[in-house]
């Protein structure tokens, strides 16, 4: 029986499988939307808002149903549980689930007849709702943990990244400090990604290492807790709460629960391994030397693998170091992140282009680089990068156009179709140097991912404006693909490879249908043209910086 790999990637709007063969070949893929599969958790986007100002959670429950359902949907499709010899997976990072004293417990002792939901909600938690990287209301903490720590570049030294409204640490301690008597009953803090292999082990697993790095609670070049800030955001007893140091990505952290194989057909000598972040995972799918990575979902992001030096690499405040799942902590990737992604593109689309795609990429498609002098800044959501930075900004020739004035003349309406995908994609181009090490290569191509990676007109302007070639995986479902390698990474170490690496792994398969498309080419006199307004897009944002310092818009 050929062994089969199993990777689930827990997003913010939907779980998704992705099942491939030892040769890397994509059998089976599934998925279960939260919104409209499961209408009674009322979120939406997969989220819930309040009640307290920028709080966002999602129900740890409606996760625990997308479980059974996918797990439903697999099967009549005509999967073969028994065939899979290894699961890992994604989870959206910096998402916290809080376990209540008697979570282990009743993990241990799942019994097949019933269901998840009903056997571990919500007596297994100690918040009913897990926050969610969208939520913004740490700002208080953030600025307490960068205070103690002597500013936000000796947390950045520490932890890869400033302090974050959305990161573990500081929802640990506004929970610590809002919710004392939830923090209390907390025996033990998961992330979304070690969550999902505690519901298959029957056992709270530990935090992997990539993803540890998104908490401002690990040290990301020792990948060790760090002990100062541990006490900072949680006090002494969070050590204990966290668990174990973070794993590495492709170990073995023990076979199925029975209750996946008595309920289910899983083969008891399943292996579980760590499940990472989707955007470390990103990476472990799609990732080759010279790369650069683009995820175009919910949120955008733009990672680039880092290699081994005798230099650590620098860590900046407006940019994230994450430990890699497979190599750290002797190699890291370098990550951008923006909360404003597909969901304020939508909105554009929505306003501008008849809510239609197709009228949407005509309006792009018909409109220069550059837009004429036209540039348009757009966060509906708090932004990450600049930081806390909400609302529309316009400019004209650089001159900036407050919103009261804006008016067909001063901004044409349909510009900003294009102007978005401009701003969005030209904050990342400003940003690329600094990030990169010194005297590193050119990078080679450009891999795009997310939902609208499959907009052939986005694609087009992201290999203009970034000047290299776009190309496409054979999978959609990158996060949920890097899990399925994951997956397999730590059965093929367990069977005969101990010390064998990830790229060792992936070399045996070269050739095979893990391959990427390129999808469009730079144009050389629209490149060139992009490259002049690198500078006039930092200057624009520069400005919106010292406009929203004073809420003057």
């Amino acid at each position: 029986m050929q062994p089969l790999f199993l990777g689930l990637d827990l997003s913010t709007q939907q779980l998704k499988a992705v099942l491939v063969r030892e040769d890397h070949s994509i059998l089976h893929e599934s998925s279960v939307r939260f919104d409209q599969d499961l209408p009674s958790y009322e979120t939406e986007n997969g989220a819930l808002k309040g009640p307290a100002e920028g709080e966002v959670t999602s129900p740890v429950a409606m996760w625990l149903d997308a479980f059974e359902l996918l797990a439903e949907r697999m099967k009549q499709a005509g999967v073969d549980f028994g065939s899979i010899a290894a699961i890992s997976g994604a989870g959206q990072q910096h998402g916290s689930v809080f376990w209540s004293y008697d979570a282990e417990d009743a993990l241990a002792s799942l019994d097949p007849s019933q269901t998840l939901t009903s056997q571990l909600s919500p007596k297994a938690f100690s918040l009913p709702r897990a926050p969610i990287w969208q939520d913004s209301s740490t700002t208080r903490e953030c600025r307490e943990i960068e205070e103690a720590v002597g500013g936000p570049q000796i947390l950045a030294d520490i932890t890869g990244s400033r302090a974050y409204e959305r990161f573990t640490g500081t929802q640990i301690a506004r929970i610590r400090r809002v919710n004392a008597e939830a923090y209390k009953a907390t025996s033990r803090i998961s992330l979304v990604s070690s969550f999902m292999p505690s519901v298959f082990l029957g056992r709270i697993a530990p935090i992997e290492i990539s993803d540890a790095s998104g908490m401002n609670l690990m040290n990301v070049l020792t990948c060790k807790w760090d002990d100062i800030l541990l006490d900072i955001c949680g006090g002494p007893e969070l050590r204990s709460k966290l668990g174990p140091e973070p794993v590495s990505g492709g170990t073995c952290l023990g076979n199925i629960s029975s209750f996946w194989t008595n309920r289910w057909g899983f083969n008891p000598n399943c292996l579980i391994a760590p499940f990472t972040g989707d955007n470390p995972a990103t990476v472990v799918a799609l990732s080759f030397p010279g790369d650069a990575l683009l995820s175009l979902g919910t949120s955008t992001t733009f990672l680039l693998s880092i290699p081994p030096a005798d230099i650590p690499p620098k860590r900046f405040t407006t940019s994230h170091l994450l430990s890699h799942p497979t190599t750290a902590p002797d190699a890291q990737i370098a990550m951008l992140c923006y909360k404003n992604g597909a969901l304020a593109r939508e909105q554009v689309r929505d306003k501008y282009a008849d809510s239609d795609w197709s009228n949407y990429n005509t309006l792009v498609d018909s409109g220069n680089p550059g837009c004429n002098g036209y540039m348009g800044l757009y966060f509906p959501l708090p932004e990450i990068i600049p930081p806390g930075v909400k609302g529309e900004f316009f400019f004209r020739n650089g001159r900036f156009v407050p919103l009261v004035q804006v008016t067909e003349e001063e901004v044409p309406q349909a510009f900003q179709p294009r102007m978005i995908l401009e701003s969005q994609f030209l904050s990342i181009r400003s940003r690329i140097a600094a990030i990169l090490p010194p005297d590193s290569p050119p990078l080679q191509r450009l891999v795009v991912t997310g939902g609208s990676s499959a907009n052939h007109t986005i694609r087009q302007l992201a290999a203009d404006l970034f000047n290299m070639k776009v190309y496409v995986s054979t999978t959609k479902e990158a996060a949920g693909m890097g899990g399925a390698l994951l997956a397999k990474y730590a059965w093929w170490k367990q069977n005969g490879n101990s010390k064998g690496t990830f790229e060792e792994m992936n070399a045996m398969m070269e050739g095979e249908s893990t391959g990427m498309k390129c999808v469009a080419e730079p144009r050389e006199e629209v490149a060139m043209q992009y490259d002049g307004l690198v500078a006039s897009y930092t200057a624009c944002e520069e400005e919106v910086v010292k406009i929203w310092a004073t809420k003057d818009v």
